[in-house]
């Protein structure tokens, strides 16, 4: 390999050595697809009933068969995490940083595998792939330096006497639950997993079902690198796998990333017998804002890469655009030109961008919103299934563009669909308060030259992660230490940002100790 880095700023980049590694690998994973995975509980492999997912560029493709933990397993698994944990606390934190940086490097060396088999597993493009993989390594990379910069959180205090000794101390909190989406199945097990783990807590993964191999190779990768088993740990299943973890009295954390009706649901009822920490994001609705002043090309280029990259299957995409009415023709006829000059090459193969979205439900999900533009409104661009050639096999749809009402369900509700919806406004007054008006805070994005609007927006917008002018995304891609990532609102919970200065400390609960030496 050159040493090309992927990463989702650097995504319109090529590299013909990369792409050659890639397309041996895609081969490699290729073969390797449609095996049964276990269980992994401390040093148990437990085979049982299974689950088979396909791939959604070509459903004949069994990615594999998974089994399904039952109840006896995850009591099984929580017994073994908390058996496991009090060694882990008590590895020293620098060692335990060690090995989560080993973890990083392992991930990294074996990102052009991993990234195919995400690629075969949930759709991804080849280099959002790559760029997912190599953002797990850096998340965990950023908490390893986190915990290294506060000196692993004990701090000296002040005396009331000579006879004391007085510190501040971060302690784990003992077993915590991961659950993982499956848009982001690396990142999202790996991110937080990396944090609870250098923390000194023991982990019990649960992936997405569509995200169930990629869990498996995060989980390898901490194997190998010298995590106990039982100190981290991995089930897979539905539902009601990580319902049961979020019932169980034996887990003392979690951290969720999925829909806003389960994230409510955990932070309503996770703190039954006493509070606990409860780490949820949970989605967006996330808007984009193009003033008058704007420069359109990099309006368009930034909004249709938010929007349609992965199938608008990002919880950072961007879904509604709220643009000046004196250059509200001009952006909506360019992004309508872009939209449709996406090439319909395979996320498999170089180039690729155009994803299919994830199963059925999706397309269903896509088909009836395109319904409702239609009966409401306008559809300018896209709107229909594609069943030609390659992607006759898969759940692939038209990046779509439409105009509809602005109390139209479209302009409200978490689609996870390539559809954005586009309304004119009279001023950027009127933009932020229609951009604020939802439940949802999780990213935003301004397209405007005056510094002005610009300082405006990023005062009074209510999202956690925002963007001015920024071609490679409107309203996404952020990267560990460089942009946090995380919402306000409905959006996410605790207000401190995954991959950001804040983040790890919530993997840790304070002891403030005070020790009286007597002669």
């Amino acid at each position: 390999m050159t040493g090309f880095r992927v990463t989702y700023a650097t995504l319109s980049a090529d590299d013909d050595e990369l792409q050659a590694s890639y397309t041996a690998a895609s081969a490699a994973v290729r073969a390797e697809l449609g095996a049964h995975h276990p269980l992994w509980i401390g040093e148990d492999e437990r085979f049982g009933e299974t689950f088979t997912t396909v791939s959604p560029v070509d459903t004949s493709v069994q990615i594999g068969h998974f089994t399904i933990a039952d109840g006896d397993d995850v009591d099984d698994v929580v017994a073994i995490a908390r058996a496991a944990q009090p060694a882990w606390a008590a590895t020293p934190w620098q060692e335990r940083c060690e090995i989560l940086d080993r973890a990083a490097d392992l991930i990294s060396e074996r990102s052009v595998f991993d990234a195919a088999a995400l690629a075969w597993e949930n759709g991804k493009s080849r280099l959002e792939a790559i760029g997912e993989v190599e953002e797990t390594a850096d998340l965990i990379r950023y908490y390893t330096h986190a915990m290294r910069e506060h000196s692993g959180f004990a701090i000296p205090m002040e005396r009331f006497s000579e006879a004391e000794v007085t510190s501040d101390v971060m302690r784990p909190y003992g077993v915590w639950a991961v659950i993982g989406p499956f848009n982001y199945p690396n990142a999202l097990i790996g991110g937080p997993a990396g944090a609870a783990l250098v923390a000194g807590n023991a982990v019990i993964a649960k992936p997405s079902e569509i995200g169930s191999y990629s869990g498996h190779l995060v989980y390898r990768a901490l194997i190998d690198a010298g995590v106990p088993p039982g100190v981290v740990n991995l089930v897979t299943g539905g539902g009601e796998v990580g319902s049961a973890l979020v019932h169980h009295p034996g887990v003392d954390g979690i951290t969720f990333t999925g829909s806003s009706t389960v994230g409510m649901s955990i932070i309503q009822s996770f703190s039954s017998s006493h509070p606990k920490p409860a780490i949820c994001e949970m989605g967006g609705k996330n808007p984009v804002i193009v003033a008058a002043s704007a420069d359109l090309d990099l309006a368009v280029e930034g909004t249709a890469r938010s929007a349609f990259g992965f199938g608008g299957q990002k919880c950072s995409a961007a879904s509604r655009v709220f643009v000046h009415e004196s250059v509200a023709d001009e952006f909506v006829a360019r992004l309508v030109s872009r939209a449709e000059a996406i090439p319909a090459t395979s996320p498999l193969d170089p180039g690729g961008f155009l994803s299919p979205v994830v199963n059925q439900a999706a397309v269903d999900r896509y088909e009836a919103a395109v319904a409702d533009a239609r009966h409401t409104g306008e559809v300018l661009t896209g709107g229909s299934r594609l069943t030609d050639g390659e992607h006759a096999a898969g759940f692939f749809v038209a990046p779509t563009v439409v105009r509809v009402p602005p109390d139209s369900t479209i302009m409200i509700s978490e689609l996870f669909v390539p559809l954005i919806a586009v309304e004119s406004v009279g001023s950027l007054d009127e933009a932020l308060e229609r951009a604020n008006a939802i439940p949802y805070g999780l990213t935003a994005g301004l397209f405007a030259e005056e510094q002005g609007e610009i300082d405006r927006f990023l005062e009074q917008i209510e999202a956690g992660v925002v963007y001015v002018n920024r071609a490679a995304g409107a309203t996404t891609g952020a990267w560990p230490g460089v942009q946090p990532f995380g919402g306000w609102k409905r959006s996410g919970t605790a207000g401190k940002l995954g991959g950001g200065p804040n983040y790890l400390q919530q993997y840790l609960r304070e002891q403030s100790r005070t020790v009286v030496v007597h002669d």
